[in-house]
Order: C-alpha cells, then structure tokens, then sequence
C-alpha cells in the first residue's frame, strides 16, 4: 500500500487514525455482502459496499456476477438521494476504469458521498490507486486498510493472479488414517463420508478450473462437475449450468480416450500436453480437433507437464483466480514438489487401508529429512465421521 499511497494526491484525506467500532461493523457487514459473490463473480473479485447516513444503512450491494452492476453501483441505486452526503464502506477499492461497467469511483463522487472507507486496495494495474485518486481529488475524505486481512482473505486468487500472474491453488486429497488413497487394484469408492464429498462439490463450485491427470481418468473416467442439489447451488448464487469449473486434464503424451464421460458433460475440457506429444501425432491432434476437444501444448520436461506453465496459461489466458487439484498421487506429488501449491486440504477418513493401498503423494525429491516439505496447519474441520485437515506450505513459489 506504500507505494501507491505516496503517490496520491490530496495525501491529506487519507487518514491513518485507528478505526471506531462502529466503523468495523459496517465494513465487517461490506466484506459479508461481498462473501455472497464468492462463488459467483469469477474471474471478477468479490466485493461489498454499504452506504450510511445519520447513522442508518441507506444502501447495499454486492457484485453478483462479472457484467453486472458493481457493489458500489447497487448500493447507490439502492440509496437514491440518500447517498449524498452519505459515508460508503467498500471491501475494495472502487474501480476507476470502463470495463463492462462503468467506473464505481465516477459513481461514488457523482453521488454526492461525503466519506470512504476502503478495505484494500486493487492489486489490478488497471486500478491499482487510481479509483483512490479520484476520490481525494473530488475531496472525498478516504481512509484505507479498515479489516484489510479479511479483505484479503476474500480474494486471494483475484490477488494472487493479479500480483504473480499465477492462481491460488489448492490441492484436495481424500485418504484414510493411514494415509492412503486407494486400494493397490484401484478401488477407492468411497473412503471419506457424504459430508466430506458435499464439502469438495463446494470447493469444485469455488473454482475457476479442477486440475487432474490423464492416470486419475484412465483410472476412474471421472466427471469432475459439481454434483449439489438446486437449493444448495442457489444459496451459492449458482445454477446447474454455471456451477462447473473449467475441466483440466494433464496429459503429456495425448492418451485421452475420446469416450471419457467428461467431454460429453456440461462445462469446457481442456487437454494440456507437451508440445513434443502435439509435434509427434499430427493425426491425433486433428482427430482431437474435429471432435472439439480443446488441446493446450505446454513445456515439459522428462515426460512431467510444467507446473509453472500450466498455472501460467490458467491465470493469463484463461483469466483463473482459483485452482483445485484432484488427483492421485504422481499429479499431487508434483504440485507439492513445484513449490506453487498455496493451501493443502487432507479430507481423512477413520479407517485404515494398510501399507499396500496407494499413498497420498509421489514425491521423488524426498529422499532426506532435508528435504522434506515443510507444512503449517491452518485449520482442522470435521465433516461427519471425518476430518479436514487444512495446511498451508512454509514456502510458496512466486
């Protein structure tokens, strides 16, 4: 915030007394509104505003979905007159750039409000202080970072894409006590509960794209949709047809049978192989083609897809906050190995597999306590009979 607060005009407006209790309230209320687009506003960030005058809400809104109406925009247009004169609390800065709608700032100042309270301010170079600008230089008296850590919280994918030009990712992995994820013939229906598997059809709907590898589909001929019942889906603000994330499959040598449940379901595949598999079968890259099947070639090396690549073109081309992986224990292990997994959730069952059932990860790389993958809990939930074990690695990758 430094940075780009020297750079203000009117520096004066910007206050850095500590914040009423009155004042948390409301933008605790902003980032609770905002947190109703979480699942809904993708790629867009989700946020919140509430508009106060003599003490009484006079407005709110929250941004539902990318090409509708901002949170500023629905709070003023709740408010009407009322918003002159008014005190606006925003989960993030308002925007000051026409994209497809206009800019929030405009509308804050053309409102007649008297005072802002910004949460944080937007990593987007498009915004990125500008919208604070406008405001100063109207003499809108604005103050920032009230509650800036849940703030963050809220958009961390939004954040991290904008910042490092990679998404947030979060690695799923379903295992008994034991640590194991399957059976050695396979079978893994079903170690963890109905609440668990409730549980990861959120986080599925939360994500922008479900990354897996070609070996969990030869294997399982997964859907990797998102499988919850309407009301459960409307309390998100979702639908059945745009619930499901982007479907990733990892597959550097083009193995991907045309007959897999997935690329006949609702929702975009996309294949992503090496580029030598792509250079090797013309044929087969023009039989993927002419069934439009989506192939991405990426760098590799040693018959292992990129990581980095892969996370690259998600939040670059495709405009991706959030990644899940699910996936068996090659996939897992190399996530965890290329150092750019942000959060680890370990759903674990009470039950145990035995030493011969698949473990949770490969990972070549360990061979010595000093190299082993330091991790630090964040959170432990349970979901019916089970546990989730939430962590998050000591070092991430930018």
């Amino acid at each position: 915030m430094g940075n780009i607060k020297n750079s203000l005009p009117n520096e004066q407006n910007i206050k850095s007394a500590s914040f009423s209790v009155v004042d948390i309230e409301y933008m605790q209320r902003a980032i609770e509104l905002a947190s109703k687009g979480l699942y809904s506003t993708k790629p867009n960030p989700a946020v919140g505003c509430v508009l106060v005058k003599d003490g009484l809400v006079v407005g709110e809104g929250w941004h539902q979905q990318a090409g509708l109406p901002h949170a500023e925009r629905v709070a003023l247009a709740q408010a009407g007159e009322l918003a002159f004169g008014a005190t606006a609390y925003v989960s993030l800065e308002p925007c000051s750039h026409t994209g497809r709608t206009p800019p929030c700032a405009d509308g804050l100042v053309e409102a007649g409000v008297a005072k802002v309270f910004v949460a944080m301010l937007d990593p987007n170079p498009l915004v990125a202080g500008k919208g604070i600008r406008k405001l100063t230089q109207a003499n809108i008296e604005t103050k920032i970072g009230l509650l800036e850590d849940q703030a963050k919280a809220l958009n961390s994918g939004f954040i991290r894409k904008m910042q490092k030009k990679l998404p947030f990712v979060r690695l799923k992995m379903a295992s008994s006590l034991d640590g194991r994820t399957a059976m050695a013939d396979g079978e893994s229906q079903w170690i963890t509960g109905e609440e668990a598997r409730i549980e990861v059809h959120k986080m599925r709907a939360l994500s922008g794209a479900l990354v897996t590898g070609i070996g969990t589909v030869l294997a399982d001929d997964p859907s990797l949709t998102v499988r919850l019942p309407a009301e459960e889906l409307a309390e998100l603000n979702l639908t059945s047809e745009n619930c499901h994330p982007l479907r990733v499959v990892l597959d550097p040598h083009l193995s991907m049978p045309l007959e897999a449940k997935m690329l006949s379901l609702s929702g975009r595949t996309i294949i992503m192989t090496s580029r030598d598999a792509v250079k090797a079968s013309p044929e087969l890259v023009e039989l993927f083609q002419t069934k439009n099947i989506e192939l991405v070639a990426v760098a590799s090396e040693d018959d292992r897809l990129d990581i980095r690549s892969i996370l690259s073109y998600l939040a670059e081309e495709e405009q991706i906050n959030d990644v899940m992986v699910e996936s068996g224990a090659i996939v897992a292990g190399a996530f965890m190995e290329s150092g750019l997994v942000n959060e680890l959730y370990c759903f674990m069952a009470p039950s145990l597999l035995g030493n011969q059932a698949k473990p949770m990860f490969v990972l070549p790389s360990v061979e010595h306590m000093a190299n082993k993958i330091q991790l630090r809990i964040h959170s432990v939930e349970t979901f019916g009979d089970d546990i989730c074990i939430v962590s998050k690695p000591v070092v991430v990758k930018d």
